[in-house]
């Protein structure tokens, strides 16, 4: 294929073949090194070549944010999941056992007595044992038991239903997007092990063998994984970095894989109009409580432009002095959130240098049923 990226339609979703393999790379490096497994989070890529590559790479399974993700990883052979959200529908857990009645090694999330409840009801009548993962609270304030007591509480209740067996406990401690510096990152990050390790030791002591202690959260696996007890890493946007995590100190503009190719629609006396809205970018400039980039973008190699504004289809980037850009010209956007903008696309563009070498589908994008 000889075709170059700057010569394509927009806008375009671009993935760094290059880039993206050297995230992989430095993921699997980083639990090898460290005695770790690794179980990286695809809600990021949503693509089972995505997936499959990091597989190849060293990752004793995955984890997916909805039961669907986990429906798409299955359908492309792979076998060992993490479904890191507490379902608990009549129609969800249906489907669970439909993924164990076809060999998975599904695992749940669980966080309340009422839910392993509904699971052990479902499962009686078809016989299937499910993996759960006790999911603590470790200071987001969304899901999870409260660590330590509560964790223990609900492991003794899991004990008593015969279709339910405990693989672990795990935690996302994703209100590290709202560190502001680093001290607070690492404050964050010792404080999710903590929270994983203390509830595992003291479920332990009363006699339930906790097998897996798993953290996540990009800014924090490299610091939480380092703390005695943990066995398990499950970083997610790491696989392609944001301006977020550029934001926070995570990462550099260079470690970046994913760009959205943008046209520019508009030349006027104080801005530029791109095709590139919310319906591309999206409207994140932060997360769980922190603003940590400026504008809805980076746009490269023009630092001069901020992308202030967004409507539907125009992104309306201003400039203190002047821009050379000029009508019908072709830039790369950084985003905020790089999981937020794979999942409008239906396909990832993949470059080599100035060159498009393939295209990958966003296979999970949208999923809803």
């Amino acid at each position: 294929m000889n075709q170059k990226w700057k010569d394509l339609d927009t806008p375009t979703l671009l993935l760094d073949k290059t880039t993206l393999s050297a995230n992989i790379r430095t993921m699997s490096d980083f639990a090898k090194e460290n005695g770790l497994k690794l179980r990286p989070h695809i809600k990021t890529h949503k693509s089972k070549e995505i997936a499959k590559l990091q597989m190849e790479h060293g990752a004793i399974g995955l984890t997916t944010a909805k039961l669907e993700e986990a429906e798409v990883l299955a359908h492309a052979g792979i076998t060992d999941i993490l479904v890191a959200y507490p379902i608990s529908s009549q129609v969800k857990i249906e489907r669970a056992i439909a993924l164990l009645q076809k060999g998975i090694d599904l695992k749940i999330a669980v966080d309340s007595l009422e839910q392993i409840k509904l699971l052990q009801k479902a499962l009686e009548k078809t016989g299937h044992n499910l993996e759960v993962w006790i999911k603590v609270n470790s200071g987001l304030n969304r899901c999870g038991v409260e660590p330590r007591g509560d964790a223990v509480e609900l492991a003794k209740a899991v004990l008593f239903l015969s279709q339910l067996r405990i693989g672990g406990i795990f935690t996302h401690a994703g209100h590290s997007y709202g560190a502001r510096d680093a001290k607070e990152l690492e404050r964050i990050a010792i404080a999710e092990a903590e929270a994983v390790v203390s509830s595992a030791e003291a479920c332990e002591k009363v006699g339930i063998p906790i097998p897996v202690r798993s953290v996540g959260s990009t800014p924090t696996y490299r610091l939480a994984g380092l703390v005695e007890g943990i066995t398990e890493v499950r970083p997610g946007n790491a696989v392609f970095f944001d301006s977020i995590q550029v934001g926070l100190g995570v990462a550099k503009r260079e470690d970046c894989a994913l760009s959205v190719l943008a046209s520019v629609v508009g030349v006027y006396q104080d801005r530029i109009v791109l095709d590139t809205g919310s319906k591309t970018l999206c409207l994140d400039k932060g997360a769980h409580g922190l603003d940590s980039v400026k504008g809805y973008g980076y746009v490269v190699d023009h630092p001069e432009l901020t992308i202030e504004r967004l409507s539907e289809e125009h992104g309306v980037a201003v400039f203190e002095s002047s821009s050379d850009l000029r009508l019908n010209d072709k830039v790369r956007i950084i985003p905020n959130h790089a999981c937020t903008v794979a999942n409008m696309f239906d396909e990832y563009t993949l470059v080599e240098g100035d060159g498009v070498v393939g295209q990958w589908k966003v296979d999970a994008r949208g999923m809803r049923k």
